[in-house]
Parts: structure tokens; C-alpha cells; sequence
């Protein structure tokens, strides 16, 4: 899939694209979308399609920080009775390990999280079912979304000059990806290594 062809043919249409991928894999619990990938992508098409990084930025962030809050409202009102074992999308282990990483991090966790596909998702119903008041949450929620949102559109509106950047954005997106599932995969394969072990 092209992404930079598909933001550039949207035109200015692209930040309306941007705002719902970001606010539903942050808010409406559906993690396999590309929110930091499409951010970078979309900082470096910018000026292709008449619009200001920054404002692409900004939206992200808005967008991140009001998928938080929903994802929050619906931890605390719903919590672990959405998720089950044997489900497609809600398993009950990607809570396990969002509650597992909040755990250990605390608020930090929002921010950290932020950055990690899966938990990026799952972090606001765990702070929620973790009993984080609203107003913590609320304030670590925005800062974490400003800060993610502000990374990866200075990122591509910085590496978008440089011209191999700009000719293999779709590299560059699924490069973004595998670095950021990589804590998940070496955390499966640590536990699965101590589990044989045990």
C-alpha cells in the first residue's frame, strides 16, 4: 500500500484520515492500525498536499489525547468484562500485559506506552481498571499524546528532506512498526524461554 499516494490524492483530506486512525487505535480499542507510521508519513507529504506539519501534528495529538480519554471511560465503566480469552481483537492477555507494563511503570506508562503497539491501545482501560484517578490520567494522557504526535511529525517533516526518506516512505513506515513491536516480541520470547525453563 502506498501511503504517501493515498495522503497526497486525499489532499487536505488527509488530516480528517489521520485524526480517526489515531483516535481509534488509541480510544475504541482496535490495535493493529499505524498511527505513528501514518503521522511521519503524513509530516513528510506536507508540502505536497498544502498543509503545515505542525497542524498535522497538532491533530494527531488531539486526536491521541481524546482516544485516551475514551479509552479510559471505557475501562472504568466496562474494565475486564470486554476481553476474553478466545477473542479476535479483546484478548484478555493484551490487558494483561497493558495492566502488566502500567504495573511497572506507572505514570510513566502513558508516556512509554504512547510508543508501543498493542499497549498504545490498551494503557488507558488498564490505568482505568488500575484505579488512576481521572485527573492523573487526564494530565499524563495529553502530555504523552503532545509529545508523540510532536516526535513523529518532526521526524518526517525533518527526514522528509532527504531524498531516499521521501522515495521509500512505506520502508521507513513498516521500519517504524518493527521497532516499536520489538519490546513486545522480546518480552514473549523471554517469558516463553523462562516459562520452558520453569
Amino acid at each position: 500500500m502506498d501511503i504517501t499516494s493515498i495522503l497526497i490524492s486525499l489532499g487536505p483530506l488527509a488530516l480528517v484520515a489521520v485524526a480517526l486512525i489515531v483516535f481509534v487505535e488509541n480510544g475504541l480499542l482496535f490495535p493493529f492500525l499505524p498511527g505513528d507510521s501514518l503521522v511521519f508519513a503524513a509530516a513528510i507529504v506536507a508540502g505536497a498536499i498544502h498543509i503545515n506539519w505542525m497542524l498535522i501534528a497538532a491533530i494527531a495529538a488531539v486526536a491521541a489525547w481524546a482516544g485516551g480519554e475514551v479509552g479510559y471511560a471505557i475501562g472504568r465503566r466496562l474494565g475486564p468484562r470486554l476481553f476474553r480469552d478466545d477473542a479476535r481483537v479483546l484478548k484478555t492477555k493484551y490487558l494483561d500485559e497493558a495492566a502488566q507494563f502500567f504495573a511497572k511503570w506507572g505514570s510513566l506508562s502513558l508516556v512509554l506506552g504512547r510508543f508501543v503497539p498493542i499497549v498504545r491501545t490498551f494503557i488507558a482501560p488498564a490505568a482505568a481498571s488500575g484505579h488512576m484517578p481521572r485527573s492523573k490520567f487526564s494530565t499524563w494522557n495529553a502530555v504523552s499524546a503532545v509529545f508523540w504526535a510532536a516526535l513523529f511529525g518532526l521526524g518526517g517533516a525533518l527526514f522528509g528532506s532527504i531524498p531516499w526518506v521521501a522515495d521509500h516512505v512505506e520502508l521507513i513506515a513498516l521500519g517504524i512498526v518493527a521497532i516499536t513491536v520489538l519490546p513486545i516480541v522480546i518480552t514473549a520470547l523471554a517469558r516463553r524461554r523462562s516459562g520452558a525453563e520453569g
